[in-house]
C-alpha cells in the first residue's frame, strides 16, 4: 500500500490525496479529499489515521473500543487496517474526511 499524503497543520481543514486501492470502491487512487482536522469521529465516517510505523492512511472508522478506534478498509484485498495492526489510538486519528473534490465526476466503467 502506498502512503496517503496529508499535512495536518494549525488550520482546521486541509487536503489529502488518496494513494492506493484499499478504500475502493468509495475512493480511488488519485482522489483529492477535503479533511477536517481534529474533528469528532463517528462510526462509518472516513478518517485520516497514522498507522503504526508512521504512514498516513484513509480508513473507515468502524467502532470505538477501549484502545481507540477500530478502522477498516473498504477493499479487503488491499492495504492495512485494524485487523492487522489493532485499534488506532485517539491521538493517531488525525481528521475526518469531509468530501471528495477531485475528480469532479467519475466515468462509468
Amino acid at each position: 500500500m502506498r502512503q496517503h499524503r496529508a499535512w495536518p497543520s494549525r488550520w482546521p481543514w486541509g487536503r489529502v490525496v488518496v494513494a492506493g486501492r484499499s478504500m475502493e470502491p468509495a475512493l480511488r487512487d488519485g482522489d483529492w479529499l477535503a479533511v477536517g482536522w481534529r474533528r469528532a469521529v463517528r462510526p462509518g465516517r472516513l478518517v485520516v489515521v497514522r498507522l503504526p510505523g508512521g504512514p498516513l492512511a484513509v480508513k473507515r472508522a468502524f467502532r470505538r473500543v477501549a484502545e481507540g478506534w477500530w478502522v477498516e478498509r473498504d477493499n479487503p484485498g488491499e492495504g492495512v487496517d485494524s485487523w492487522q495492526v489493532g485499534a488506532i489510538p485517539d491521538e493517531d486519528v488525525l481528521g475526518v474526511v469531509l468530501f471528495r473534490y477531485w475528480p469532479p465526476r467519475r466515468r462509468r466503467a
